[in-house]
């Protein structure tokens, strides 16, 4: 890369980076509610519309469209339909708003991930700014719902008809638990317990089964994912988790101890490719980002401290799974974001 294109790619993602920042004003101040289905908008129907300011409804509408996310024509802007799907409709699998959530969440913690580089520990989960407990919520419900029973639980051998009958299911590392409601929406005959090690996130989790609907079948206790207790469970899921642990073949062994002798895994992981150059892409730009300032930090935290990454690939994966006692490993299904890997003993 040339000097000239060096530079012009880190003005784009400069500009990119403050752009973040007026989504996430239109997030909190629902200015992208506002605008969804009103058709062409001025500064000021939006300003009556959300209740701000005139002045800065034109300035935050200018940067928006600017940045290509609205747009402009004869002083009105527009949030087009495809828009709306990706900044203002929290049910949509492309809504994208949370994401810019969970990096807020990073640049407020940047002085102490600055001190955690130097001194080579660990900065736990629940060191973050709480903005990371609820943008990854709002960032991963809407791919859970739109593939986890529609793609990823059919790609499973026999689970969806033990499912539908009668299962236990075990949900490590849960967080919030929007893929265990999703779970226990889709299967009402069976049973489901997610675990996670950080008490808030356990709370919020047991407050959205209850809106739900599910909290006959659904139960969350403060586990670690290498302590947690029941089963034998029909099916153990971790999604997006295994990665931030820093045992991760100690947790699959503790997993593979909890399941039932027929039962099977369901590891849902970024999908990378083994060699790294092969990940130097947008997508893994992404990834590795979210990997240096959370998921890293976070499994240094915990002992060993030897955290895989969010780009580990299969190989290393199947790997520690096979070193965990794992014998039956299977890539089942994927897509540009994730992949799911099927784990049996």
């Amino acid at each position: 890369m040339s000097l000239d294109e060096l530079v012009g790619t880190v003005v784009g993602h400069a500009a990119a980076t403050f752009s973040g920042v007026l989504v996430r004003l239109g997030d909190e101040l629902g200015l992208w509610r506002a605008l969804a289905g009103a058709g062409p908008t001025t500064a000021e129907q939006l300003a009556d519309r959300a209740g701000i300011d005139p002045r800065y409804a034109a300035e935050w509408l200018a940067g928006v469209a600017a940045a290509g996310y609205v747009d402009y024509a004869d002083g009105t802007f527009t949030l087009t339909e495809d828009q709306a799907t990706v900044f203002a409709d929290d049910t949509s699998p492309v809504f994208l708003t949370g994401l810019y959530q969970v990096i807020a969440s990073t640049y407020a913690d940047l002085p102490k991930l600055v001190a955690e580089y130097r001194g080579g520990h660990g900065f736990g989960w629940h060191q973050h700014h709480t903005d990371l407990f609820t943008g990854t919520e709002r960032f991963f419900r809407p791919g859970y719902a739109a593939n986890l029973t529609s793609t990823w639980l059919p790609a499973l051998d026999g689970v969806v008809d033990r499912l539908t009958a009668s299962a236990t299911v075990a949900d490590i590392g849960c967080g919030h638990g929007t893929s265990t409601v999703v779970m226990a929406q889709a299967y009402p005959r069976s049973t489901f317990a997610g675990f996670d090690n950080h008490p808030a996130s356990i709370a919020r989790a047991a407050e959205l089964a209850a809106e739900a609907g599910v909290s006959d079948r659904v139960s969350y206790a403060v586990a670690a994912a290498d302590d947690f207790g029941g089963g034998p469970y029909d099916l153990i899921c971790l999604f997006d988790s295994l990665h931030d642990m820093g045992d991760p073949i100690g947790v699959l062994a503790h997993i593979r101890a909890r399941l039932a002798p027929d039962g099977a895994v369901m590891l849902v992981e970024p999908n990378a490719a083994d060699n790294l150059a092969d990940n130097l892409n947008p997508v893994g730009q992404i990834f590795y980002a979210a990997s240096a300032t959370i998921c890293v930090p976070g499994g240094k935290a915990q002992v060993p401290g030897e955290p895989l990454g969010a780009q580990a690939g299969q190989a290393r994966t199947f790997q520690v799974a096979e070193k965990a006692g794992f014998t039956r490993l299977r890539r089942a299904t994927d897509n540009p974001f994730n992949v799911v890997y099927e784990l049996r003993p």
